[in-house]
């Protein structure tokens, strides 16, 4: 009787084994400990560093966003003198009626506006402040995704009237008038000429490159001419700027623009462009690209870490099963049969590479906070790579388990009762 509740006993259930499992784990806490180390830096680094790269995607993308969607900017060309070159931009070629050709002949143009630009300060009640002032039109707004947080922005009657009137950002109303300030209906000097506020708009932030876009102001193109710097006749002081209808027109309408303006300047087939076209939808796309390579080169070396731990488990389970021979041999003995063994080594490996998954998610987090905290980066923890990167640790857990515990179910009980 007392033979039969033994073999019962050794057969143990899945509960008794996990029970059993578990104590000997815990018998060797900082061996278990040691061993899920791996497993514990593998899964902290893919969370960690794919929380970054997802972060750092979308910061370039917020900062092609604030430029506007679906945005292209047409240049002019560049001077040549003795062999030095100035650069796009340097020598007008861009003509007022080019602008006109570009909103009204392309049919993949949404909108275009000039952007004329100038350093200049503005002088308010109490206090002065030197800014970019950009000479445009309405449009212009359009194109930059750009709305007014306070009044309005210039009207197409300002821009016929050349009327003295001007839109500030964030930054320069904060300079001026004080934070959380309305100056609309004020008036401002620039060039010792009094313009009206009619509206402030939104907060755009920093470009990638850490320029302010808040830090301007902006006045109608008309008004810019005669009052801030002169023109050059039929040639525009400045670049162009264009909306396409959509995402997916934007490379056409560069094309399409490409193609008019080489007509228009009657250039050959072979000679150069006189002019220039950033296409921003192309940089922000390799930016991405090129940060989304980093951060998959970076969790793939990580991911390493994760199969470095899986060999310090089968290390150990090994290990274990040398230890523990004569113990395997006495359950044998009184009734358990190779797969009760099996499953408790496969339990202990799988309980192993489970806790070594928690502390590593925990690990994660914790320096994905820290590191965003530390150099000002945006932070995005993603549920679907946590539940991969556990999910992964346990895949590692039960095939680098499996070996050691076919090892032990496989014991002849005799055998391993005569182990010393």
């Amino acid at each position: 009787m007392n033979f039969e509740k033994r073999k019962r006993r050794g057969g143990l259930n899945l509960f008794s084994t996990l029970k059993v499992a578990l104590r000997a784990l815990w018998r060797n806490k900082m061996r278990s400990f040691l061993t899920t180390l791996g497993i514990i830096i593998g899964v902290g680094a893919v969370i960690a560093m794919m929380a970054i790269g997802a972060g750092a995607k979308a910061q370039v993308e917020s900062a092609f966003a604030a430029m506007g969607t679906n945005l292209l900017i047409v240049m002019s060309g560049s001077t040549s003198a003795g062999g030095v070159r100035g650069g796009f931009g340097s020598q007008p070629t861009l003509t007022w009626d080019d602008l006109q050709a570009i909103k009204t002949e392309i049919s993949t143009v949404k909108a275009a506006a000039p952007q004329l630009r100038s350093s200049q300060s503005i002088v308010g009640e109490e206090s002065n402040w030197t800014t970019q002032i950009i000479g445009t039109t309405p449009e212009y707004f359009e194109i930059r995704t750009w709305p007014m947080a306070l009044g309005a922005a210039f009207t197409q009657s300002d821009i016929d009237s050349g009327a003295k009137v001007v839109v500030l950002g964030q930054t320069v109303v904060e300079k001026l008038f004080g934070a959380n300030s309305d100056p609309v209906g004020n008036t401002v000097r620039i060039g010792g000429k009094p313009f009206e506020v009619v509206g402030v708009a939104i907060r755009k932030g920093q470009s990638a490159q850490g320029q302010d876009y808040d830090d301007t102001a902006f006045i109608p193109m008309t008004t810019f001419a005669q009052n801030i710097q002169s023109g050059l006749g039929k040639y525009i002081p400045g670049n162009i700027f264009v909306a396409a209808t959509s995402a997916e027109t934007t490379s056409r309408a560069q094309k399409d623009i490409t193609a008019l303006l080489r007509d228009r300047h009657r250039i050959g087939p072979r000679a150069d462009d006189d002019f220039s076209i950033r296409n921003l939808a192309e940089i922000a796309g390799a930016q991405q690209e090129g940060t989304e390579t980093m951060t998959t080169l970076l969790a793939s070396v990580a991911a390493v870490s994760l199969l470095v731990g899986g060999i310090g488990i089968m290390n150990i389970m090994l290990v274990s099963v040398t230890e523990r021979t004569r113990e395997i041999g006495v359950r044998m003995a009184i009734g358990a049969k190779p797969r009760n063994i099996l499953l408790q080594f496969l339990i202990e490996a799988l309980a192993l590479a489970m806790m070594g998954g928690l502390l590593g998610v925990a690990l994660g987090v914790g320096v994905a906070r820290w590191l965003a905290v530390r150099f000002g980066w945006p932070l995005l923890v993603q549920p679907d790579v946590i539940a991969i990167s556990f999910a992964f640790s346990a895949f590692v857990g039960v095939v680098f388990g499996l070996y050691p515990a076919r090892k032990a179910s496989r014991l002849d009980p005799i055998d391993a009762l005569r182990f010393e």
